[in-house]
């Protein structure tokens, strides 16, 4: 053999053998695989049988827990049925013994009844026999009397009406007088309780500032990330942003009219510049402040100007321009204190006073005013506290304790600032009255008056502060002059509505006229 067929038998026995491998190879896995096979099975048959007796074990046991929870309710039921009908047992014995009871009762009742009826019958036929009696009495009167019962009656009445009269006199003087003696205590009652009745409506107007926004979206970017935007005005302004439904507003509520317009000013910077974020908000309140604070100067500058009041310190100007920013019963009081000075330098011109120093302390007699709600006091203790900080005239101090009567007058210059603050704030229009409802109420009071019998003619004079009565003498006595006085101030109270009180003065003259005549003969 050649090598070349050699190698060929060779390669070819190698071909056959690798060949005869493989099909031993797959034989073997298949029989390794179905021997695998047929474990698995016999495993699962077993754990089939495992879970048949298992679930045969757990299916006696619930039948029988079953049957138990079965007889424990069946016990159950039966023990609340028992109590149950214990109960209606007892009920029923209960409503048989009070039926029992309400019987006895209606018994006893009706027997009462009918002692009651007689009894009622016995006391008819006694009041028959004292009403027979009375009669009898009456005219064994008259005979002895010669007067009927009418003109008995009569007799008595007159006899003691002028007594009675001046006896309810004296009865009104001396419960005045006790109603004088609580004079503070009663004044703080009737202010607390006007203050009450128009708290709601003061502070509604007062109060509250609105700003218009260009479109609802602006709301959104002042509430800002969380509130951050309206907490950072809320802190730095003291008063609180209102944003509810009212389209395109916000409202500023608080009681400081300075502080609300610094609110409304930095706002509408705000608004109008549309960057709002806390460093903003920041820099926009300072310069609102600084706006009103130069307002603040302004305005003092010109009450100086318009009043012709020259030389007061820078602080009393300011102070002055901050009562832009007051008002007292709606009228505002840097008005009202230039409209005084006016008043005190036409008077004291006409007496020959120092017109400047009138117009001066006239200027300055409100100007505790301006502090009044940041520092504990009165106005007046205020202002006078104020002025003599900055080195103003005793006349003027004086004038300021004196304006509303807590201290005597000690110049003829403080007595004509207190006329010029009444006439100002008394006038018609001054404090939110119009001409009409002004007019109608001092016709009112006439009316009301008038409308009692005896009255000759009324007046309402001191802007309504006052009822001034003309009275017939001969119609009423003096007696009756307190009773009338009483009667008129009370119809007033019942129907007219007005601030403060009013002074009902009645007046009654008697003029008795005679002639001597001389005894000589011409």
């Amino acid at each position: 053999m050649t090598p070349i067929i050699w190698l060929c038998i060779v390669f070819a026995s190698v071909i056959i053998s690798l060949i005869i491998g493989i099909f031993i190879g797959k034989a073997l896995r298949k029989k390794f695989a179905e021997a695998e096979i047929g474990s698995a099975e016999r495993e699962a048959e077993n754990i089939k049988l495992e879970a048949k007796k298992t679930a045969e074990a757990d299916k006696k046991e619930i039948l029988v827990e079953a049957k138990e929870e079965a007889i424990k309710i069946k016990n159950d039921v039966e023990k609340e049925c028992r109590d149950r009908k214990n109960e209606v047992q007892r009920l029923e014995k209960r409503i048989t013994q009070k039926e029992d009871a309400i019987d006895k009762k209606t018994a006893s009742l009706e027997k009462k009844e009918e002692q009651l009826a007689a009894r009622l019958e016995a006391v008819e036929s006694q009041r028959k026999e004292a009403e027979a009696l009375k009669q009898k009495q009456l005219a064994e009167l008259e005979r002895i009397s010669g007067l009927t019962v009418e003109q008995a009656k009569e007799y008595i009445i007159e006899s003691v009406r002028d007594e009675v009269q001046h006896e309810v006199a004296v009865l009104i003087k001396d419960m005045e007088a006790a109603a004088k003696a609580e004079a503070d205590k009663n004044a703080k009652e009737i202010i607390a309780d006007a203050i009450q009745r128009c708290a709601s409506d003061y502070v509604a107007e007062t109060t509250v500032s609105v700003v218009n926004l260009p479109n609802d979206e602006m709301k959104g970017r002042i509430i800002g990330r969380e509130g951050r935007n309206i907490r950072t005005l809320e802190q730095l302004t003291g008063i609180n942003f209102i944003i509810d439904d009212t389209p395109e507003a916000v409202i500023l509520s608080g009681f400081g009219a300075m502080k609300r317009e610094i609110a409304r000013i930095a706002l509408e910077k705000l608004i109008i510049d549309g960057r709002v974020h806390p460093g903003r908000i920041e820099e926009m309140v300072e310069k609102a402040k600084n706006e009103v604070e130069a307002s603040i100067k302004e305005a003092g500058d010109n009450a100086t100007f318009e009043t012709g009041v020259h030389g007061l310190h820078p602080e009393l100007i300011r102070f002055l321009g901050k009562m832009k920013f007051r008002t007292s019963y709606g009228q505002n009081v840097l008005q009202h204190s230039i409209e005084v000075s006016h008043l005190c330098g036409i008077m004291a011109a006409e007496l020959g006073v120092d017109v400047t120093l009138a117009k001066r302390a006239g200027l300055l007699h409100d100007i505790g005013k301006s502090v009044d709600h940041d520092i504990e006091g009165t106005h007046i203790e205020l202002g006078a506290s104020l002025c003599r900080k900055y080195k103003e005239s005793p006349i003027v101090i004086n004038a300021v304790e004196a304006h509303h009567g807590d201290v005597e007058p000690e110049s003829i210059i403080a007595v004509l600032v207190q006329a010029a603050d009444a006439i100002s704030a008394a006038r018609p229009g001054a404090r939110r009255e119009t001409l009409e409802s002004y007019i109608k109420r001092l016709q009112s009071l006439e009316a009301i008056a008038d409308s009692f019998n005896g009255v000759e003619k009324s007046f309402a004079i001191q802007a309504g502060r006052e009822l001034r009565v003309m009275i017939i003498p001969e119609k009423v006595s003096d007696d009756g002059l307190v009773l009338m006085a009483r009667d008129i101030a009370k119809k007033i109270e019942n129907e007219l509505e007005y601030p403060g009180n009013i002074k009902v003065n009645l007046i009654r003259e008697t003029r008795a006229v005679d002639y001597a005549k001389s005894s000589k003969v011409n």
